[in-house]
């Protein structure tokens, strides 16, 4: 029974992505163009040459880190739809600081940023754990609303304290803190990789284990599946509540931090429009059924879709925006991954009949 309920886990995600690049092909078909050939020119726009290469995986940078923080939460039995806000103070925070301090060296500079990044959004996040552990408030309500406000609060801070002139975005950051690496930018041709591949890759194995194998994964898991029996078995729920807001929160600053101290190198003003990566990351995190190490595949999914999505416009006339129909509609199956289960075990039944 539990090989089987493995193995059912494995397959719904796979025949989620089928089903979604199946009816993407469907549009593509009604549109006029060639199914093949478009996926064939997003394949090879994400992965057909070394740009493209370097593109997908700084595209799955982030996502990693938002996804993590999505799923750390829902472990513990919350929705953080709070990612966004928590990224983009992260975003905020990480950059502030490499320009209030652009003499310092490399080796203190550069941690620091990404310290302050990483705090910015646990602190951002520990709002709504506090409020939900001591005044049972919704997360889903209160951090939809910190998202909005860290969005205004930031556009305020570009445009009258970080620049001067006032101006929609800062200078760039300083060579000290930024996460770039010639070699990997020379070995890809000038694409924007950074050296937060290799962080986000860590994270996931470290949060794996932390779920996994520590008394703290357990009692996040205990307090999600149970909150009642996991105070009575002796845990402090509340204490695991901010708890897990707060690795959260951390998870998305750091993505927050790639941005500004990898691909950007600066903050913009979001002109009202919060961080894709955010809701995107919560997309990575569902069709990896929130696993740490599955979150990397899934990631590297949505790297492609993003990476390659240019070149499939180019090649077929598609707009990029088609993409994105694709990825909800895997996303779509992913959460009624029910209707597959369901004919997953029809199929089993009608086997079961026959023999």
């Amino acid at each position: 029974m539990y090989k089987q309920k493995n193995f059912q886990n494995i397959l719904v995600p796979i025949l989620s992505v089928f089903l979604g690049l199946a009816i993407g092909a469907i549009i593509i078909a009604a549109i006029g163009a060639d199914p093949f050939e478009a996926y064939q020119s997003l394949l090879n726009g994400a992965l057909g040459t070394p740009y493209g290469i370097g593109q997908t995986l700084r595209a799955m940078t982030p996502l990693i880190f938002t996804a993590l923080g999505f799923s750390v939460a829902f472990k513990a039995g919350f929705f953080n739809i709070g990612l966004p806000g928590q990224a983009l103070i992260g975003w905020l925070s990480s950059v502030w600081t490499a320009l209030a301090f652009p003499n310092l060296p490399q080796f203190i500079l550069l941690p620091l940023c990404i310290f302050v990044g990483a705090l910015a959004g646990a602190i951002w996040a520990g709002i709504a754990g506090i409020l939900k552990a001591y005044f049972n408030s919704s997360e889903v309500i209160v951090t939809i609303m910190l998202n909005y406000v860290i969005l205004y609060v930031s556009d305020f801070l570009i445009r009258n304290v970080l620049t001067n002139p006032s101006a929609d975005k800062t200078a760039k950051i300083p060579d000290a803190a930024s996460l770039k690496i010639p070699f990997l930018t020379e070995m890809t041709k000038n694409s924007s990789i950074h050296a937060g591949i290799f962080l986000a890759l860590l994270a996931a194995i470290i949060i794996h284990i932390m779920l996994k194998r520590t008394t703290m994964g357990l009692e996040l898991r205990a307090v999600g599946q149970n909150p009642f029996a996991a105070e009575y078995a002796g845990m402090n729920a509340k204490k695991n509540i901010i708890r897990s807001m707060f690795i959260s929160g951390i998870l998305a600053g750091l993505a927050g931090v790639m941005e500004g101290l990898g691909q950007f190198q600066n903050i913009y003003s979001q002109n009202g429009i919060s961080l894709a990566i955010g809701f995107t990351g919560m997309a990575v995190s569902l069709l990896a059924l929130n696993h740490p190490l599955g979150i990397i595949l899934s990631a590297f999914l949505y790297g492609i879709f993003e990476a390659g999505s240019i070149k499939m416009s180019q090649a077929t006339d598609l707009p990029p925006e088609l993409v994105r129909v694709i990825t909800s509609t895997i996303i779509f199956f992913v959460g009624a991954n029910y209707i597959i289960r369901f004919v997953i075990e029809k199929v089993k039944f009608a086997k079961k009949e026959a023999q």
